[in-house]
């Protein structure tokens, strides 16, 4: 007998800024995490990150994010072996329309903000990495991402210097498996 669906238990508590405009000119990190934190996209050996296919694909995608969408700009990121760390600037430009400006559904993401970008982004690299191993439908993407405003240039350098030294500190990395295996046992 299945149990019945509880709403309250599955819902997922928001950690975005209530009432924020997320199409609002202005900085935001953000943190994308692969499927399963599946190590899908590279490995990283001694502080150096090498991209697989997969992550190539995330970095090509996440170049092109800027190309077909006038109103950001691509900021410090980096491809990561399970998760991808950028900052976009979204600066307001952009006439008319682009791919990136349709709601990917009715209920969907407003046009030009960071949902909209997210949605697109997943959709065009799952679709490109699930044709490259053959595993149409397959998940590629963790479901939501995390996303801070950034608010002032001290913390925007804080930011760049954390995504620039990631790598770096992938054996402490919460995104590890490995970190996570061993504080599990801990």
């Amino acid at each position: 007998m299945s149990e019945r669906y509880n709403p309250g238990r599955y819902r997922r508590r928001s950690i975005r800024l209530r009432d924020y405009n997320y199409s609002s000119a202005g900085a935001y990190f953000l943190t994308l995490c692969a499927y399963n934190r599946e190590m899908l996209f590279g490995e990283m050996s001694e502080g150096e990150m090498t991209l697989h296919c997969a992550g190539r694909i995330v970095a090509d995608e996440w170049r092109r994010s800027a190309k077909v969408r006038a109103e950001i700009e691509l900021d410090e990121w980096i491809v990561m072996p399970n998760h991808l760390h950028g900052i976009v600037i979204i600066t307001g430009g952009g006439l008319g329309m682009r791919r990136g400006d349709r709601p990917v559904a009715p209920t969907g993401p407003k046009p030009k903000s960071i949902g909209a970008l997210i949605a697109g982004f997943k959709s065009a690299t799952t679709k490109r990495i699930n044709a490259m191993r053959g595993t149409p439908g397959s998940l590629v993407w963790q479901r939501g991402y995390y996303d801070h405003v950034v608010r002032g240039e001290a913390p925007l350098k804080r930011i760049r210097q954390y995504i620039r030294e990631n790598p770096l500190r992938w054996d402490e990395d919460p995104e590890n498996p490995v970190v996570r295996t061993s504080k599990k046992q801990v």
